[in-house]
C-alpha cells in the first residue's frame, strides 16, 4: 500500500463529494487540550453536554484499537439568508443561529464521512474507521486545529483562511498511517472583537469559554433562565452568532456550496406567536430536520416567550395569558408571567393578579410576583 498516493487520492475524492477542506493528523493524545479541559472542569465552565470522561476526549487509543491517524473534514455553510423575512409589529420573528440552517449538519457530515470510509475501504480492505461529528468523544476543534483545517480562534471556533469560522467539523480515526499535515499559525493577533461583543461575558479570555454563561448553550437549556440572561437573549430561539459575526476574519464570508444547507426562511426565522401553541407533531414536521430541534420544543417555546417580551409585543398578550393559565409546564407558565410584566398593560396585570390566586407552583408564583412588580413599575 502506497500511503502517500492513497492520501492524494482521498484528497481528490473528498473534493468530488463536496468536502470543502480536509486535513490529516496523528492519533497521538491531545495533551494540551487535556490540560484545558481539566481546567474548564475545575472552574465549572463545561456545558454538561460533553463526554464526561476527559481521557476519552483526548486519547484516540481509548476509543479505537491501535489508531494511526485521524482525518479531519470541514464543510462551509451560509452566513446570509436569501430573501430573509422581516419581522414587524404584530408579527415578530425569532432567529435560529446559522449553524442550524438547513438540514441537520450531523446528517450531512456523517454522510460525507461514510462516503470517505467506503472509498478507502475499496482501496484498502483491511482499513478500519471510527467517524464522529460533534457528539463523539474527541474534541472536534482540537483535531481540526492539529490537522491544519484552521486555527483555534479567541472565540473558541476553528477559523479557516478560506471560509472563516462558518464551517462544520467532523473527523475519522483510522488504522492507516497517513503523513500529518502542518497546523495553521494563529492569526487572531491582538484582536479582541469577539470578547468585546459577547453579550454575557461568556468568553472569559481568548480561547476560554464559560459555557454556563454562553447564550448558545443557554438557549438549549430547559429550565428557567436567570433574569440577566433573558435580557440578553433578544429574539434568539436557538444558538448565538455574535462571536462569529463580530470576527473580522468572517467579513464577506458567505458560501452556498451545499443545497441541503440552505435555510427555509420560515423555519430559520419563524413567527414567534404561533410557536407558543405548536403541537408536537407540527414541531417535528417543521423543525425536526434542523439541528436546533434536538432538545425538543420546550426550550424554543420558552425562548419565543422571552423574545416577545424583548419586543414588548402587545398583540401577543392574549396568547401569553393563555400560556400562563393553561400550559401544564411550569417553566412556560412562569416565563409567560414575566413576559406579561415586561409588556405591561391592563390585561396583562389583571391576568397576573388572577393567576396569583390559583397558581400552586412556587417557582411560577415567584415569576408572577416579578411580572406584577414590572407592571407596577410601568404604571408609574
Amino acid at each position: 500500500m502506497n500511503v502517500k498516493q492513497l492520501k492524494d487520492e482521498i484528497i481528490t475524492y473528498s473534493k468530488e463529494i463536496g468536502i470543502d477542506k480536509i486535513g490529516f493528523t496523528t492519533a497521538d493524545p491531545f495533551t494540551e487540550m487535556k490540560n484545558r479541559l481539566i481546567r474548564q472542569q475545575e472552574l465549572g465552565y463545561q456545558s454538561g453536554f460533553e463526554e464526561k470522561d476527559i481521557e476519552k476526549r483526548v486519547d484516540p487509543s481509548l476509543i479505537f484499537e491501535e489508531p494511526k491517524s485521524i482525518i479531519a473534514i470541514a464543510l462551509a455553510y451560509p452566513s446570509r439568508m436569501n430573501d430573509a423575512p422581516k419581522g414587524k409589529k404584530g408579527e415578530r420573528r425569532g432567529i435560529f443561529c446559522r449553524a442550524s440552517w438547513g438540514v441537520d449538519y450531523h446528517t450531512i457530515l456523517r454522510d460525507k464521512l461514510r462516503q470517505l470510509e467506503q472509498f478507502i475501504a475499496e482501496k484498502v480492505p483491511e482499513a478500519r474507521f471510527k467517524s464522529m461529528v460533534d457528539t463523539g468523544e474527541l474534541v472536534d476543534r482540537a483535531v481540526a486545529e492539529r490537522a491544519g483545517i484552521g486555527w483555534s480562534g479567541k472565540n473558541c471556533s476553528i477559523i479557516t483562511p478560506e471560509f472563516g469560522s462558518y464551517v462544520y467539523l467532523g473527523e475519522m480515526i483510522t488504522n492507516l498511517p497517513f503523513e500529518p499535515d502542518e497546523p495553521i499559525e494563529d492569526q487572531c493577533g491582538s484582536c479582541t472583537k469577539c470578547l468585546d461583543a459577547c453579550p454575557t461575558g461568556a468568553l472569559v479570555q481568548g480561547g476560554q469559554l464559560n459555557a454556563q454563561r454562553c447564550i448558545a448553550f443557554l438557549t438549549q437549556t430547559k429550565g428557567f433562565l436567570e433574569d440577566e440572561f433573558r435580557v440578553e437573549l433578544g429574539n434568539r430561539l436557538y444558538g448565538c452568532d455574535t462571536c462569529q459575526t463580530s470576527c473580522p476574519k468572517n467579513k464577506g464570508m458567505n458560501f452556498h456550496f451545499h443545497e441541503e444547507m440552505e435555510p427555509n426562511p420560515e423555519i430559520a426565522k419563524p413567527k414567534l406567536t404561533p410557536l407558543l401553541t405548536i403541537s408536537n407533531r407540527e414541531f417535528k414536521e417543521d423543525f425536526g430536520p434542523v439541528s436546533g430541534s434536538w432538545r425538543g420544543k420546550k426550550p424554543i417555546q420558552r425562548n419565543a416567550i422571552i423574545a416577545l417580551a424583548h419586543f414588548k409585543e402587545e398583540s401577543a398578550v392574549p396568547d401569553l395569558i393563555k400560556v400562563l393559565t393553561d400550559d401544564p409546564r411550569p417553566v412556560l407558565r412562569g416565563t409567560a408571567a414575566w413576559a406579561l410584566g415586561k409588556i405591561g398593560g391592563t390585561d396583562a396585570k389583571e391576568s397576573l393578579h388572577k393567576a396569583e390566586k390559583t397558581e400552586r407552583d412556587p417557582e411560577v408564583l415567584k415569576e408572577i410576583e416579578k411580572g406584577i412588580s414590572l407592571c407596577s413599575m410601568k404604571a408609574k
